[in-house]
């Protein structure tokens, strides 16, 4: 069967953009492949001037790829300089030194609030466009830059089509020109498998939405509609079901937490989890220097069933918001999990001190091993095992 392999690469807003770009681009140039290269440079609302204006007066010859329409149903319309589907320069191929002479000015001269430069070629293999509305999801090697409340963002990530037999162990390594492009982009930081289905038929096909956040059609669309049905089953009784784990500690319901003087802070966070998940068979990743943000726990079953439990722990606030994933080939389940019985089902709840935290924790450990115990098992018994090579996130 196919499969989508979306790698996300190590990407510092201190190498300029003009550099990443021309890095990306000798590494095609090195394996001997020529990359059609599919632009997007947007205005933004940091300045009141227009950047597109600015490069049409140093290249006017770009005047046919000005678009002013909605890049997508629903969202607003921009504008920006495009070769996509909606350009009068749609698929029409722009000369390299144009590109680099573009983002040689991004961001001084050409403070654009939104850049996307995508390179492709048929040896990164070919993904259906009903598959995914997603760039990211698109084959081939793509940079982003971006304005943000903190400033510049920048991505870069690489989606390629890997063939792959249910019975083997493991996904073939990129090799040829592929590992050659994929060695300039630098370090991964992480892969996301999406397994493909041979055929989308006519109808609507079941979406899964993977560790990215991006949707893909579900690979299996029979078991993905019987794991959903298992998973609103759960959901409907979640209460009954936080009762049922005997919770350890009777914690201050969501509203009682929130009317509490903040006091202390919890401090680092990754002891506490360890402490209590690393005993489960749980990896433990995630959390900054200032131990805010997220962190992903995750196991497989004997069946290759991956279980992930994602914490949100307050980028900008001290509250924390827990998921419980189950992912197989062609399914996810996803339950929220509450750290006590009088907390709001999927709702934030404040982390308090480092006394609250652990006492969560452990509440969450709990939570954890009771649906090990019967939600994990009863979506097995469905779908049977995953092939060994299926990991959703690595």
């Amino acid at each position: 069967m196919r499969v989508a392999l979306q790698t996300t690469f190590a990407a510092s807003r201190k190498e300029p953009l003009v550099e990443m770009l021309g890095r990306v681009h000798q590494g095609f140039v090195d394996a001997g492949l020529q990359p059609f290269i599919r632009f997007n440079f947007g205005d933004g609302m940091v300045v009141s001037y227009s950047s597109v204006d600015r490069v049409l007066k140093r290249h006017p010859e770009l005047a046919r790829f000005v678009t002013e329409a909605a890049p997508m149903p629903g969202l607003p319309a921009s504008r920006r300089l495009s070769n996509g589907p909606l350009s009068a320069g749609a698929n029409e191929a722009v000369p390299y030194a144009t590109l680099q002479a573009i983002a040689a000015g991004v961001p001084r001269s050409f403070p654009f609030g939104n850049v996307s430069l995508q390179f492709h070629s048929p040896e990164f293999g070919e993904l259906n466009p009903t598959m995914t509305v997603m760039p990211t999801m698109m084959a081939g090697v793509l940079i982003t830059d971006s304005w943000w409340v903190n400033g510049r963002q920048r991505s870069l990530s690489a989606c390629t089509v890997a063939e792959v037999a249910m019975g083997d162990k493991k996904l073939p390594a990129p090799s040829g020109p592929i590992a050659t492009v994929l060695a300039a982009c630098g370090k991964a930081k992480k892969t996301i498998q999406a397994p493909l289905p041979e055929n989308l038929g006519t109808g609507p096909v079941p979406a899964i939405r993977l560790a990215s956040g991006m949707l893909a059609p579900s690979a299996n669309p029979e078991l993905a509609v019987k794991v959903k049905a298992i998973a609103v089953k759960y959901r409907d009784r979640l209460p009954e079901i936080v009762k049922e784990a005997r919770l350890p500690h009777d914690l201050p319901g969501t509203a009682e937490m929130l009317s509490l003087a903040m006091g202390s802070l919890a401090g680092p966070k990754k002891p506490a989890l360890e402490r209590v998940f690393k005993p489960m068979g749980y990896s433990v990743r995630g959390g900054t220097a200032s131990e805010t943000g997220s962190f992903s726990l995750q196991r497989r079953t004997p069946a290759n069933t991956t279980l992930l439990i994602s914490l949100d722990c307050g980028t900008w606030s001290h509250s924390l918001l827990a998921m419980f994933l189950v992912y197989g080939m062609g399914f996810k389940a996803v339950l929220t999990l509450p750290p006590t019985e009088k907390a709001a089902i999927g709702g934030q709840y404040k982390i308090g001190d480092a006394e609250q935290w652990q006492k969560i924790v452990d509440n969450l450990g709990a939570l954890v091993a009771h649906l090990e115990q019967t939600f994990v098992p009863e979506i097995e018994a469905v779908t049977g095992p995953s092939p060994e090579w299926y990991k959703p996130v690595s």
